[in-house]
C-alpha cells in the first residue's frame, strides 16, 4: 500500500524559511511526477510546484522565485524549500506522487507563518 507522509511544517515568522518533507513507501510504479500543493479551509487546492521524473520543474505564481522543489528519486523524496514566507503562505501543504494511471496524496502538514 502507498503512503506518503509529509514532514517540516510548523511555525515561522513572515520573511522566514521552511523545508518540507515528503517520503513515500510502498511504490511499484515509476514516479512521472512529485507535486506539492495547498489548501486553505473553503478554497480550491492550489498547485504549488511539480517536479517531473526528468527534473523539469514548475512553479505557481505566487511562490515562484521564493520556494524551490527538489527530490531524491532513489528515496522516493520530494523536497520543498520555502524561504521568504509570508502570512498568505499559511495553510496545509500536500504532498503528491503518481505516475500512469496512479495517483498518491499525503495527508499534509500545516504551515503558519506569523506576520
Amino acid at each position: 500500500q502507498v503512503r506518503l507522509v509529509e514532514s517540516g511544517g510548523g511555525l515561522v515568522q513572515a520573511g522566514g524559511s521552511l523545508r518540507l518533507s515528503c517520503v513515500a513507501s510502498g511504490i511499484t510504479y515509476t514516479v512521472q511526477y512529485m507535486s506539492w500543493y495547498r489548501q486553505a479551509p473553503g478554497k480550491q487546492r492550489e498547485l504549488v510546484s511539480t517536479i517531473t521524473r526528468y527534473g523539469g520543474t514548475n512553479y505557481g505564481d505566487s511562490v515562484n522565485g521564493r520556494f524551490t522543489i527538489s527530490r531524491d528519486s532513489a528515496k522516493n523524496t520530494v523536497y520543498l524549500q520555502m524561504n521568504s514566507l509570508k502570512p498568505e503562505d499559511t495553510t496545509v501543504y500536500l504532498c503528491n506522487m503518481g505516475g500512469i494511471y496512479k495517483d498518491n496524496w499525503g495527508q499534509g502538514t500545516q504551515v503558519t507563518v506569523s506576520s
